[in-house]
């Protein structure tokens, strides 16, 4: 049996986790930040191909507007596994002492693009004394975002905004200057002209090349739960697998969950979602994730080797 919610304020999250439906398979909860993402999208389209059943998972999904609302239902226990938590964000969690340990990468370098509706706003240099939007706290669109601070020296105050649709929204009322979005959203405004890019993700150095967005366990599922997990990374790696076949019913599928026509849909994929991008198999450029992690103020002291290696426990192929 498949739940699918989606949720956007903590008293309704709350009242979403208490419910717990009976199935013949193995239940397992998610959290999973930014419903509507092709990077995101890899549960949804894996379940409704049959992929999660087929390995005896069924799914529990219940949609966040960033890392913050992610992660804390993992931290509590509520939930088993929270999906595009950003690295930065999980590895503060883990040097608070949170239950949380990180079993695949979810993104590898970024689509994330930041646009203003303001023509006098042309490049990120224009941005300063201006308000610039992200997702929520402990977000790899806060990283981002302060990583285009820390590397363009930037005087701007960022804003939590939540969502591409809800920042859509902030920056066409004029909430925020320059808001952030993932393909699809914005696509239409940007043809349209309504809007203008700004910045890629990518325009921070740091983020070329590094595992931006992970996904995250609590201690005591994977711990209790093992096996389950294993089979519900199978069944991940499989339906990412499935999303870069020549099989037509994933672009149709994804067109529906997101409302977008067919040729956009396949065009987000096709264009702006490499399937390295969402390799789960290894997280990359510790190197720099570590110090960055350090000097954006994520953590305190870096990780050691020791510590990383608690951390990251990415469930071998099978």
């Amino acid at each position: 049996m498949k739940h699918v919610r989606l949720f956007t304020g903590a008293a309704l999250l709350a009242a979403a986790l208490a419910a717990s439906p009976a199935s013949a398979d193995d239940l397992v909860k998610l959290t999973i930040g930014q419903r509507g993402n092709w990077d995101t999208a890899i549960t949804h389209l894996g379940d409704k191909a049959g992929i999660f059943k087929k390995h005896g998972i069924a799914l529990e999904m219940i949609y966040t507007s960033g890392s913050g609302e992610t992660l804390q239902p993992v931290i509590a226990g509520s939930v088993d596994l929270g999906l595009a938590v950003g690295t930065l964000g999980a590895m503060a969690a883990y040097s608070k002492g949170a239950p949380v340990r990180i079993i695949g990468a979810q993104a590898t370098g970024a689509a994330d693009y930041w646009y203003a509706k303001n023509p006098a706003i042309k490049t990120l240099k224009d941005v300063n004394g201006h308000t610039i939007a992200f997702s929520s706290q402990g977000s790899s669109t806060q990283s981002v975002v302060r990583a285009f601070i820390s590397e363009y020296k930037l005087n701007v105050t960022p804003q939590a905004t939540g969502n591409p649709s809800a920042t859509l929204t902030a920056v066409m009322t004029d909430q925020v200057d320059v808001g952030w979005a993932s393909p699809p959203f914005g696509l239409k405004e940007l043809e349209e002209g309504k809007i203008h890019l700004v910045a890629k993700a990518t325009d921070a150095t740091l983020v070329r090349g590094q595992t931006i967005r992970v996904l995250v366990a609590n201690t005591e599922a994977l711990k209790n739960r093992k096996e389950v997990i294993d089979r519900f990374m199978t069944a991940y790696r499989e339906s990412i697998d499935y999303m870069y076949s020549d099989n037509p019913q994933v672009i149709a599928d994804y067109a529906e969950f997101t409302k977008t026509p067919l040729a956009v849909a396949k065009q987000v994929r096709d264009e702006f979602f490499p399937k390295s991008l969402i390799d789960p198999d290894k997280i990359i450029g510790l190197e720099t994730l570590v110090p960055e992690a350090v000097n954006l103020k994520f953590i305190p002291t870096p990780l050691s080797k020791e510590q990383l290696t608690e951390l990251i426990q990415i469930p071998p192929r099978t």
